[in-house]
């Protein structure tokens, strides 16, 4: 009611879910974006994937995105608003990974892991 009022509708992120111990869980994109269905009112996203929130955590360092990388298990919020971003994304098969995420986004991540460490390992390898 408060939206069709005129209130703001403000997500801090449209994740489709995290994961839990027992599993994967809702998370906040499905009820962002009923909302937006039945209000007929588009959100204003503060936090992943949105472009704007990747380049301020650059803010204030020496760092340009072409310069930054994104390690995460989310492919679309993680990666790809990274790579939106211009910064390196890449995808590890941990924590809510699911098999084939990688072929979810274009561009396809820059690099996909099997773990955190063997990500941080090529960036100081090759990256550095």
């Amino acid at each position: 009611r408060l939206i069709l009022d005129g209130a703001p509708l403000i997500a801090i992120h449209k994740a489709r879910y995290f994961k839990k111990k027992n599993g994967l869980a809702l998370g906040p994109g499905p009820f962002v974006a009923g909302l937006e269905y039945a209000t007929d009112v588009k959100a204003t996203v503060v936090g992943k994937p949105e472009k704007m929130f990747f380049l301020e955590a650059l803010r204030g360092t020496s760092c340009a995105p072409e310069e930054a990388v994104m390690i995460g298990d989310d492919c679309r919020d993680d990666v790809g608003g990274a790579q939106n971003a211009g910064m390196r994304g890449i995808l590890v098969r941990t924590g809510k990974y699911r098999p084939a995420d990688e072929n979810k986004i274009n561009p396809a991540p820059y690099l996909t892991c099997e773990s955190f460490p063997e990500a941080v390992e090529h960036i100081l390898e090759h990256l550095l």
